[in-house]
C-alpha cells in the first residue's frame, strides 16, 4: 500500500477527510473480491429509540385534530392553531381511543409520558399539551428563544440522570437547546471569543486524545489559539495524572476543552482523576474555564460529568444523538450553572472591554451588562442581530422532551442495559479476532476503540519490532492497508491526536459479526509488520 500511495500528502488532512479515499479504495476492494465493505470508521449507531418516536407521530396526528378545533378549511388545506383550554383531556381520550387490537403504536407511551411529566414536574396539565401540540406543529418561533418552559424542566432531569448519576450536583443549569453537539462547539467558541473570554494568542489546554475538531478549530482565523495537549496515555488507563495537570498551572493557559468519555478512547474519568481536578481547580485554577462534551456518558453506568463536580467552572454539552440513534434529528444541548466563573468574568472585565461587549447587545437589552453569559450565546448563535429567531426548532424541542421522558420513565434502564450489551458483544468479538486479552474497565464506553499497534506489538512482540515499524512504516498506512487490503475502513487514530500507529474503531454502526472479521484483519495487517521486520534482518519470516 504505501509503495503506490503517496501518504505524505495526507498528513494534514482531517481523519473525516482522509476518510472519503479510505471509502474508495476499500469498496474497490470489496468488487474486486469476497470480502464486504465495512466502515467502521464513522460513529452513527445502527440501532434508534422507538418508543419516544412513536409517540411523537401519534402525537402529530392529534395535533392536528387539535388545530383543524381552531379552524378547518379543508378544501385548500388550511387549519388553525391548537389551543390550550381542555387539550390535556382530549389527549387523553384521543390515545384511549387508541388503545384495542388495532392501536397505532405510540398510544399508550404518549398517554403515559404526559401523566409521567404532569406529576413529576407538577405541570399544569393544558399548558404542558399545548407546548407539545404547539411545538410539534411547529407554528410559532421558539420562546423562550433558549429552551422551551417545560423542555428545559426536563431536559434538566434528564441530563442530571444521563451527566451526573454518579454524583448530582446541587447547582441548577440554564440549558440551551441548539441543532445537536456540532453547534454547541459552534456556538461556544464563538461567544467565549465575544466577551472575550479568550482571545487570539491566549493558550487553552486540550485532554487528548480528542474529537479531531477540538483540535482543529482553536487553529482557525477566526479563533487563534495556542494550544497545550494534556494527554492521557493508555499506560495510565486515559486519566489525566497529578503531572498531566501540572500544565494547568500556568495562569496563561484559559480554559481546559474534554471530551468525557474521550472520543476516541472512549474511556471516563476515574473518580480518583475527578477528585484530582476538583483539588487542583478549587486550590490552585479557581479561573479555570471547563469545557466537557459528555456525549457517550449514558454508555457508562453512574457517569460523572465534570460539570457534576465543577458547576460553577463548566459548561456542559450533551448531544442525544448516539444514545437514541437519531444523529439526523440534531439535538443537543449547551448547559451553564446559574452561578457561575463566566458571568463573573465578565463584570469584572476592564471598563474598556465591558463597554466594547456590552456594546454588542445594546439592541436586546436598556441595560446588556445584566445579559447572563448563557443568553449571550443564544444571542451570538444569531449574530445578535437575528436574535428575535433565535432557539432549537420546536419539532425537534418536542422530540427531544419525548426522548427524555421515556427514558426517565424507564426505572430498569432496561434501554441503556441493552444499548451497552450491543456494544459490549461487538467489542468482545473484535477482541477475540484480534487474539488478545483485554482487561476489564468500568469506565469503558465501548462505542469506541483506539487500536494501539505501538502499545500491543510493545507488548506481544518486543521493542526491536516497534523501533523497526517507527523508523519504516507511515503512521497513516495502517488505516490505507486496512482500506486497500481488507475492505475495512478505520480512522487513523493520529487525527485524533492518539498515538501515531493507531486506528480508531466505532463499535456502533455494523452489524455483530463485522467486528470478528476486522479483528482478524487488523492481526493480519500488524502480522505483515513484524513479518516484514523479520526479512528485513535476515530472520525466519516465522519465529
Amino acid at each position: 500500500m504505501s509503495q503506490t500511495i503517496d501518504l505524505h500528502q495526507y498528513e494534514n488532512l482531517s481523519p473525516f477527510e482522509i476518510k472519503d479515499e479510505l471509502i474508495k479504495l476499500a469498496q474497490k476492494e470489496s468488487r474486486k473480491s469476497t470480502l464486504p465493505y465495512l466502515n467502521a470508521g464513522r460513529g452513527n449507531p445502527n440501532w434508534i429509540a422507538t418508543k419516544a418516536r412513536e409517540a411523537f407521530f401519534l402525537l402529530g396526528q392529534f395535533a392536528m385534530t387539535e388545530a383543524q378545533r381552531d379552524r378547518n378549511e379543508p378544501q385548500v388545506g388550511l387549519a388553525g392553531m391548537p389551543q390550550g383550554p381542555g387539550s390535556y383531556t382530549r389527549l387523553k381520550s384521543y390515545c384511549a381511543a387508541s388503545e384495542g387490537v388495532n392501536a397505532p403504536p405510540g398510544a399508550k407511551t404518549l398517554a403515559a409520558v404526559v401523566d409521567f411529566a404532569i406529576k413529576k414536574f407538577g405541570f399544569d396539565p393544558d399548558a404542558f399539551v399545548l407546548e407539545l401540540t404547539d411545538g410539534i406543529v411547529g407554528d410559532h418561533y421558539p420562546m423562550p428563544d433558549r429552551c422551551l418552559e417545560h423542555n428545559e424542566a426536563i431536559v434538566h432531569e434528564f441530563i442530571m440522570w444521563a451527566m451526573c448519576a454518579g454524583h448530582k450536583p446541587d447547582a441548577k443549569f440554564d440549558i440551551y437547546a441548539v441543532e445537536g453537539g456540532t453547534a454547541a462547539m459552534c456556538y461556544i467558541f464563538k461567544s467565549l471569543k465575544n466577551q472575550r473570554l479568550l482571545n487570539a494568542g491566549d493558550t487553552i489546554a486540550l485532554a487528548t486524545p480528542i474529537f479531531t475538531p477540538y483540535l482543529e478549530m482553536p487553529e482557525l482565523e477566526d479563533y487563534s489559539l495556542n494550544v497545550v495537549h494534556v494527554s492521557s496515555e493508555e499506560e495510565d488507563h486515559f486519566q489525566l495524572t497529578d503531572e498531566d495537570l501540572e500544565a494547568l498551572a500556568d495562569p496563561n493557559v484559559k480554559a481546559l476543552f474534554m471530551v468525557n468519555p474521550g472520543n476516541p478512547s472512549a474511556v471516563a474519568m476515574s473518580q480518583e482523576a475527578l477528585a484530582r481536578l476538583v483539588n487542583f481547580v478549587k486550590t490552585r485554577r479557581p479561573d479555570l474555564i471547563i469545557l466537557t462534551d459528555d456525549v457517550y456518558g449514558t454508555f457508562v453506568p453512574n457517569f460523572e460529568s465534570v460539570m457534576g463536580h465543577l458547576p460553577a467552572n463548566t459548561i456542559g454539552v450533551y448531544s442525544y444523538s448516539k444514545y437514541f440513534g437519531c444523529t439526523g434529528w440534531r439535538l443537543g444541548t449547551i448547559l451553564v450553572a446559574e452561578d457561575n466563573i463566566f458571568d463573573k468574568m465578565i463584570a469584572d472585565a476592564p471598563t474598556e472591554v465591558k463597554s466594547v461587549v456590552e456594546a454588542r447587545y445594546t439592541t436586546l437589552s436598556p441595560d446588556p451588562s445584566k445579559m447572563k453569559f448563557i443568553d449571550r450565546i443564544v444571542a451570538d448563535s444569531r449574530d445578535v442581530a437575528l436574535n428575535h429567531t433565535a432557539g432549537l426548532s420546536l419539532p425537534q424541542q418536542v422530540m427531544m422532551t419525548l426522548f427524555s421522558l421515556v427514558e426517565l420513565m424507564d426505572d430498569d434502564k432496561a434501554y441503556q442495559a441493552f444499548c451497552r450489551g450491543i456494544l459490549e458483544h461487538r467489542f468482545t468479538e473484535l477482541v477475540e479476532g484480534l487474539g488478545i486479552d483485554v482487561p476489564e474497565n468500568p469506565l469503558f464506553d465501548r462505542y469506541y476503540g483506539i487500536i494501539d499497534f505501538e502499545f500491543w506489538l510493545r507488548k506481544y512482540v518486543g521493542e526491536e519490532v516497534v523501533d523497526w515499524i517507527k523508523e519504516n512504516v507511515h503512521p497513516l498506512d495502517i488505516s490505507f492497508k486496512l482500506a486497500q487490503d481488507h475492505g475495512i475502513v478505520l480512522l487513523n487514530g493520529s487525527g485524533f491526536d492518539a498515538p501515531n500507529w493507531s486506528a480508531r474503531v466505532s463499535f456502533a454502526n455494523l452489524d455483530d459479526s463485522a467486528y470478528r472479521q476486522i479483528g482478524r484483519a487488523v492481526r493480519a495487517v500488524a502480522a505483515g509488520y513484524v513479518q516484514a521486520y523479520r526479512a528485513s534482518k535476515g530472520l525466519p519470516l516465522h519465529g
